[in-house]
């Protein structure tokens, strides 16, 4: 037996996904036709960008090539060689610039009437989204508990500073005063 749902609700959801549906779309052609949302500051989000991929190669240069070497040096046979790894470096730069673009692109959603501590829930809740996969890692690969528990919460430090740098970062335009 199933639930008959009222007709306000499914009218509510509807409008919902209409207005979410148009909003994406504007966005969608504006980009198209070369138009630039009132509210996006396009020189500061491709700034911002920039810097969130530079604190990201940078952060995860300490973390995994300095402070979890002896980790990664102590189950080397789970791991690609130098050798191997050096090759497919392209491909975890594209990796972090991916990840800094999505990072970017969402936070412009609330950056306009974000404080300080939206940064750095903002930080914390993608940093549990995105480390996600350090828990499947440990289930998947045989990998001590260790290495799996400093990914995650590595993770959700990197992603906090992240949030709060791009904070400051990105501004929205000023929003024209109108009397």
């Amino acid at each position: 037996m199933t639930a008959e749902v009222p007709e306000y609700v499914r009218h509510s959801a509807s409008a919902l996904i209409e207005r979410r549906y148009k909003k994406a779309f504007v966005l969608v052609i504006q980009a198209q036709t070369g138009q630039s949302s009132p509210i996006m500051n396009i020189k500061r989000l491709l700034l911002a960008i920039a810097v969130a991929f530079v604190v990201i190669f940078a952060t995860d240069f300490l973390i995994h090539g300095i402070w979890m070497m002896p980790d990664y040096r102590a189950t080397q046979q789970l791991w690609r060689s130098d050798a191997e790894m050096h090759a497919r470096f392209g491909w975890m730069l594209a990796a972090q610039l991916l990840w800094a673009i999505t990072f970017v692109l969402l936070w412009t959603r609330w950056a306009d009437t974000a404080h300080l501590s939206c940064a750095v829930g903002y930080g914390f809740l993608m940093g549990l989204f995105s480390g996600v996969w350090a828990i499947v890692m440990y289930v998947v690969v045989p990998m001590p508990c260790a290495i799996a528990a400093k990914w995650f919460f590595a993770g959700i430090v990197q992603s906090i500073l992240v949030g709060l740098v791009i904070f400051y970062v990105y501004k929205p335009k000023p929003q024209p005063v109108t009397m």
